[in-house]
């Protein structure tokens, strides 16, 4: 899912979150958040839910199903 990786890259990048404050957040272990960096692992449905909750965008803009972060805006 290539895609995704791209998108929790770069919105880390643009946050400044860490990997650990995202792994928390999202409730994961740090590993795991970062073999979804790394795309060895991919998220669930409610992982996702909860990673576009923390960023403040859509579920479709994480999966590059859309380049709008926010459709509703």
């Amino acid at each position: 899912m290539p895609a995704l990786q791209e998108r929790l890259l770069l919105l880390k990048s643009k946050t400044g979150a860490l990997q650990q404050q995202i792994a928390n957040a999202i409730g994961v272990s740090l590993r795991t958040y970062q073999r979804f960096e790394h795309g060895e692992r991919e998220p669930t449905a409610s992982t996702i839910i909860a990673l576009a909750k923390f960023y403040g965008v859509s579920a479709d803009y994480l999966l590059g199903l859309t380049d709008n972060p926010n459709p509703k805006a």
